[in-house]
């Protein structure tokens, strides 16, 4: 029993991060209809930040798990501004074309000021250590990442279903044109969806910096996993975001313990069925056509 329940918390774990930041990369393209390949990139940017304010400035983590997220969203609101606006009128492609040349700058841009190194950040003290669940001994930080996808699960749903905020953005992404003619402002609708996924993205890189090594190719590791979950659970859809993350947070969970040997190549396998009977995702629109 305590082998699975490990692999049950492990797996939630990581299902749970992945949740944080694949929810974004979905909202981004329910609401602009765009496919951010940055937000990869936007990750690492937020782990990076993190190194930044706890080893360097000597800023506790959790004034790192603040002003991180905020620093990324600010990056953002230039990006949309100086250069998304442009392309979202446009094909899809372009905005995979564009975004795309977007990581390459950020991804060099963290070369030229940390290095390739491999850079490392420690959990706070409060958080180090383990206790004991399940039968098993399960890393105290591992929980804290539970509960904070829990949490942002919950506010995200309550976002998006109690708020006046969230109505705007789901009539923003229902139809634009009918939206405006209801004296809402898209364009700050448009910036403020874009800044948030960047949020999101950059939380769960903040997250992910004290259980993984940072290197500057930690987010062309993660945009791929983000684009599996959404594969999975249907592009677009903020139910399909969680149970993509689940799903591929269960293969990873008991695929590394039970099966090592293939681990890595369940991902895609999983990803590959999903295309093969539910083209649209296991909750995307038409999944059920």
């Amino acid at each position: 029993m305590s082998g699975i329940g490990a692999a049950l918390l492990n797996s939630l774990d990581i299902g749970l991060l992945l949740f944080i930041i694949a929810v974004g990369l979905n909202i981004v393209f329910g609401v602009l209809n765009i496919i951010n390949f940055a937000h990869g990139a936007l990750y690492m940017l937020g782990a990076y930040l993190a190194f930044t304010l706890i080893n360097i400035a000597g800023m506790p983590f959790w004034a790192a798990l603040i002003l991180a997220p905020i620093g990324v969203a600010i990056l953002a609101v230039i990006i949309d501004r100086v250069l998304l606006r442009f392309i979202y009128s446009r094909d899809v492609a372009d905005s995979l074309l564009l975004t795309f040349a977007i990581l390459l700058i950020i991804n060099e841009s963290v070369r030229m000021i940390w290095g390739s190194g491999i850079h490392v950040v420690q959990p706070p003290d409060l958080l180090s250590g383990s206790v004991q669940l399940l039968g098993s001994s399960v890393a105290t930080y591992s929980l804290f990442v539970i509960v904070i996808g829990l949490l942002l699960l919950a506010g995200l749903w309550y976002l998006f279903n109690r708020t006046r905020v969230g109505r705007i953005m789901r009539a923003a992404a229902l139809d634009r044109d009918m939206a405006e003619a209801l004296c809402i402002n898209t364009r700050l609708v448009v910036t403020g969806v874009f800044a948030f996924g960047a949020w999101l993205a950059a939380v769960g890189g903040v997250m992910a910096a004290p259980m993984r090594a940072l290197d500057p190719g930690m987010g062309d590791k993660i945009i791929i996993e983000s684009f599996i979950v959404v594969v999975i659970g249907g592009l677009g859809s903020f139910p399909g975001a969680l149970l993509g993350a689940i799903i591929l947070g269960l293969i990873h969970g008991f695929g590394g313990r039970y099966l090592p040997e293939v681990n890595l190549l369940l991902p895609f396998v999983g990803m590959a069925l999903v295309l093969l009977f539910k083209p649209n995702g296991m909750m995307g629109k038409g999944a059920n056509a």
